[in-house]
């Protein structure tokens, strides 16, 4: 991939796991991209780049239940994310439900491409669409209509 995007990378406790497990898979395309990560997934994503001795710009916001999921929300909002990764922990509550919606309803309004497990990282990642000058995002269209 030619182009360079800004990524944000967010993982639930119980999915931080899956979260490195899945950087270190793809470290060696991750580096040449922009990372923005919550708190505690931040810190465990540069830990393993430097496991694996490969450098990585990786921008650690607030941890998620401290705002960090709205951080990057705001980030969505402003167009300065290219795509999202956000491993959810679906069995079990999470004390800022409220800020996990918004940044997914936020990457949905804004037609940010969000992938919710490792296979749609995967596909996301490797998209052959990032480098394709001829390819337009078209924004969503919201109609209201009067009944």
């Amino acid at each position: 991939m030619k182009k360079r995007l800004t990524i944000a990378l967010v993982a639930h406790d119980n999915r931080k796991a899956d979260m490195v497990e899945w950087v270190k898979h793809n470290a060696e395309l991750l580096s040449h991209h922009h990372l923005v990560c919550t708190g505690t997934t931040g810190r465990l994503v540069k830990e393993a780049f430097e496991e694996l001795h490969i450098p990585a710009d990786v921008t650690c916001m607030n941890s998620g239940p401290l705002g960090g999921d709205a951080e990057i929300a705001a980030l969505v909002v402003r167009h300065q994310i290219d795509l999202a990764i956000f491993l959810i922990d679906d069995l079990n509550p999470q004390p800022h439900e409220a800020d996990i919606q918004m940044l997914l309803r936020q990457c949905r309004v804004h037609n940010v491409p969000i992938a919710c497990n490792r296979y749609s990282a995967d596909l996301m990642i490797t998209s052959t669409l990032w480098d394709d000058d001829s390819y337009v995002s078209s924004e969503p269209k919201y109609i209201y209509f009067k009944r």
